[in-house]
C-alpha cells in the first residue's frame, strides 16, 4: 500500500482506535492483557488484508500487545464474517470488513450472522476507487476506448477475476458490462489476492479491483491500469484517466473498508 493510501485512513477510525489503544487507556482498563485477533475475511494479498496490516502494526505498537491477523476467506467474505460473529464479545476479536458485507445480505439471504446485530462498528478505515486493470501480456489495449473496441468485437473472449460473488469487484464488473454493453465472463475467487495472482499469471485477462491492492502491481508493470472508476484521477497515478474522461461518465465505483 502506498503512502497516499495510508493517508486515506479516516480520523474518526484512528481516533476511536487510538482511544482504545492509547497507553493511558491501556493502563486504566488493563486491556489488552493478551493477543488480539483481527479477522480478515479474505486471503492475504487483497485490499482488506492490505489495509488491515498497517492497522495491526499501529495497534501493536501502541498497546505493546500482539494484534494478529487471521485470514478466513471464502463466499465473498461471509465465511470470515461468520467466524468473527461467533467469537466471544470480550474485546479480543475485531473484524475487518468491507463494502462486500453491506452487499452480502442481498446476495446470501441465509447468512449465519447479522452484520447489524452481531457486530459493533468502530469506524471507517479507508475508501478507495476501483480501477480497471488488465494483464499487459494478454491484452494489448492501453486505453479504455481500445479495450471497449476489442470487447465489442470479441464478446465473451475475455475473463475477469473477482474476489467472489457479491463483492465490489464482481458488481463493478457487472456494472461495467451493463454501462458499456459488453460481455466478459466472470470468474469468482476466494478473495482479491488469489484473483490478482491469476490475473497477473494470465489465467484471467482483467479485473475491476480496488486501487489499494492493485497499486504495487501497477507500479511494477505486472498489471496495466486502464481507467479509474472515480470522480478524479488517483493522486498516486496521475497518468491513469478516469472512466468519465474515456467516454463512460457514469462508471463510478469505490470500495470502503471498516473495522468492527
Amino acid at each position: 500500500m502506498t503512502a497516499s493510501h495510508r493517508r486515506s485512513f479516516t480520523l474518526a477510525t484512528l481516533g476511536a482506535l487510538a482511544a482504545l489503544a492509547s497507553p493511558w487507556a491501556v493502563a486504566q482498563s488493563g486491556w489488552p492483557n493478551r493477543p488480539v485477533t483481527i479477522v480478515v475475511p479474505f486471503p492475504a494479498g487483497g485490499g482488506t488484508d492490505a489495509f488491515a496490516r498497517p492497522l495491526t502494526a499501529v495497534l501493536s505498537k501502541n498497546t505493546g500487545k500482539q494484534f494478529i491477523i487471521d485470514n478466513k476467506g471464502g463466499a465473498g467474505g461471509t465465511v470470515g464474517a461468520t467466524v468473527a460473529s461467533k467469537a466471544a464479545p470480550d474485546g479480543y476479536t475485531f473484524f475487518m470488513g468491507a463494502v462486500h458485507h453491506a452487499i452480502a445480505p442481498s446476495m446470501y439471504p441465509k447468512l449465519d450472522y447479522n452484520i447489524e446485530t452481531d457486530f459493533v462498528p468502530i469506524g471507517l478505515v479507508s475508501s478507495v476507487p476501483q480501477v480497471v486493470v488488465v494483464n499487459p501480456q494478454r491484452v494489448k489495449a492501453t486505453t479504455l476506448n481500445e479495450l471497449l473496441t476489442f470487447l465489442r468485437q470479441n464478446p465473451g473472449r475475455l475473463n475477469y477475476a473477482s474476489a467472489g460473488n457479491g463483492t465490489s469487484h464482481h458488481l463493478a464488473g457487472e456494472l461495467f458490462k451493463l454501462q458499456t454493453r459488453t460481455f466478459i465472463t466472470h470468474i469468482p475467487y476466494r478473495g482479491a489476492g488469489p484473483a490478482l495472482q491469476d490475473t497477473i499469471a494470465g489465467q484471467c485477462e482483467l479485473m475491476f479491483d480496488g486501487l489499494g491492492s492493485s497499486a504495487a502491481h501497477i507500479k511494477n508493470g505486472r498489471l496495466r491500469a486502464i481507467a479509474v472508476a472515480g470522480d478524479k484521477r488517483a493522486p498516486g497515478f496521475p497518468d491513469v484517466p478516469t472512466a468519465a474522461e474515456s467516454g463512460v461518465p457514469t462508471y463510478k465505483v469505490a470500495t470502503w473498508y471498516g473495522i468492527w
